[in-house]
């Protein structure tokens, strides 16, 4: 592997022949997504790297965590980074979309940093619209796929700007039951909300802040750097 690995504590991410490289969004919903223990069947949607599904089978004690993706170029750099992990044996790699993805069995924790794009310039690179427009998945196809593949007892997760969440939540079969909104700096316009969902009504969703860095530009807030502490080298 060369200058092209990300390196993590525990795992490194080869990502040269990916559109879309590890960023913050994957791998801040990776750490901040509930896990109880009880876990036993964990999916990532659009795995690109497979960033996501590594970062659960560290955080989590499942014992079947699969990430797909449509791109084929994704779902075997996807299935390399598994194999050089410490937990090869508990990750798998599926070339499907979400719309026929089929499991033989239901997911007790799905996790997604879905495409978002919605009305912006398309890319001229097909991967990286792919990966970041909502071309090959909607929001209402996401759902959809969430609610087919959902355990009744299981959690969905994802991260999006605060428009397509809203309208995500508007459309949604699930409940919204946990919600933390991102600030890239104090003081400033929430820029990513993650959310988790499921099937049972809630009377409060439990909301929490956090904010990336300090007053102090370029340094990050504590909040932040306990977050990201069993992953990030320079935490």
């Amino acid at each position: 592997m060369g200058n092209s690995v990300f390196r993590f504590k525990q795992f490194a991410v080869e990502q040269s022949d990916v559109p879309m490289k590890v960023g913050t969004d994957g791998v801040l919903l990776g750490a901040w997504v509930h896990f109880d223990g009880s876990e036993r069947r964990i999916l990532d949607i659009g795995t690109g790297t497979g960033v996501i599904a590594l970062i659960a089978a560290q955080r989590s004690a499942a014992e079947y965590i699969a990430g797909i993706d449509i791109m084929p170029v994704a779902v075997d750099r996807a299935k390399a980074n598994f194999a050089i992990s410490p937990w090869a044996e508990r990750l798998h790699a599926e070339q499907a979309s979400a719309q026929e993805f089929a499991a033989t069995e239901l997911f007790d924790v799905i996790i997604s940093n879905p495409p978002y794009f919605v009305d912006a310039l398309l890319s001229p690179d097909d991967g990286r619209t792919t990966a970041r427009h909502a071309v090959s998945l909607s929001l209402g196809e996401l759902d959809e796929a969430l609610d087919r593949l959902l355990s009744a007892d299981g959690r969905a997760a994802l991260i999006l700007p605060p428009d397509e969440m809203r309208r995500f939540a508007a459309l949604s079969r699930l409940r919204m039951v946990r919600r933390c909104d991102v600030r890239f700096v104090p003081n400033g316009a929430i820029k990513r909300v993650m959310a988790e969902f499921g099937r049972s009504a809630v009377s409060d969703c439990r909301c929490e802040e956090l904010t990336i860095e300090t007053e102090q530009r370029g340094e990050f807030g504590e909040e932040y750097r306990r977050l990201m502490q069993d992953f990030y080298l320079k935490f």
